[in-house]
């Protein structure tokens, strides 16, 4: 007895020990990002960052590296062989968003969050989330192609931009709302014009039951006309469709301007991205419910598309 207890305050009196670094996981990233990793010994994790200076100014002052305006990712290997999760923000003009989202998407990574971080910078700057688990060679590949697509724009555009290239929504609305009824499987509203449906994804959060009203819900408006529409909206996903929805959303070429929460403490927990995009509207009515039906929103199942 005397000699377990002595082996135990031992063991609790010894310092405690760094994790190990895990062998093969650095070179790969190396080798795959093309960027030497730093090494956290105390949380056993490599990163790479892409700081990117001269972004913006607030009132004159120019936004520093150090602050802020620095892309990057970590990797913390799983003890699972040369398995890796990563983890990263990447800082980005507006121009950049849809090609790092892409660059994202379609190697392996998720999106989990799209927003700001400052107030009145010029040009805005905006903040992509990503993650991502696999072998560390293939992350860290992924992660360089989505660090590579700001590049690619700005090497043919210098300077941001500051408008879409194309906009053809004219400024008189006369939106035909039967079509985009059929679509959504439900009679929308219209105003002026306008067309907007919105269907609801009920949580409960105190107690009560919060709904369609009190914007727990999926929305898409849309303004112009038939040929030349915009369509704006805002979608309530589980974390688990987050994904889906957002690849359903780009293949269509729709933009996503925001991915945030808009409660705490709600059962389920809900996901908000926000979107835009014009063409068509029926074609844009199309990709929205296509993306709707990826998700367990409530609808008319007679009605799908």
């Amino acid at each position: 007895m005397l000699k377990r207890a002595l082996m135990i305050a031992l063991a609790l009196s010894a310092p405690a020990v760094l994790a190990q670094p895990a062998s093969g996981v650095p070179a790969a990233i190396e080798q795959a990002s093309g960027m030497k990793p730093s090494y956290n010994a105390k949380e056993n994790v490599y990163k790479i960052s892409k700081p990117r200076p001269d972004m913006a100014t607030i009132n004159g002052w120019k936004l520093p590296p150090f602050l802020g305006t620095t892309s990057y990712a970590g990797f913390a290997p799983t003890g699972n062989a040369a398995k890796v999760m990563v983890m990263g923000d990447m800082v980005l003009y507006e121009d950049e968003v849809a090609p790092a989202m892409d660059a994202a998407l379609d190697n392996g990574l998720e999106v989990t969050a799209l927003h700001n971080h400052f107030f009145f910078e010029q040009p805005r700057l905006y903040f992509m989330h990503i993650s991502g688990m696999g072998e560390a060679n293939a992350m860290a590949a992924a992660v360089r192609k989505v660090l590579d697509a700001p590049q690619h724009i700005r090497a043919a555009h210098h300077a941001p931009a500051t408008a879409f290239p194309e906009w053809r929504v004219p400024n008189e609305n006369r939106i035909s709302a039967a079509p985009l009824d059929a679509v959504f499987g439900k009679k929308g509203e219209s105003n002026n014009g306008m067309y907007k449906v919105s269907f609801g994804r009920p949580v409960k959060m105190h107690g009560v039951t919060a709904g369609d009203a009190m914007g727990a819900n999926t929305w898409a408006g849309f303004a112009g006309s038939d040929q030349q529409a915009v369509v704006d909206g805002d979608f309530a996903v589980l974390e688990s469709e987050l994904q889906p929805v957002l690849k359903s959303l780009r293949s269509g070429g729709i933009n996503v301007v925001a991915i945030h929460q808009h409660m705490t403490g709600e059962e389920p927990r809900l996901m908000f991205l926000h979107y835009l995009g014009q063409g068509k509207a029926q074609d844009l009515a199309k990709s929205v419910r296509a993306a709707i039906n990826l998700t367990d929103t409530k609808i008319d199942s007679t009605a799908r598309k």
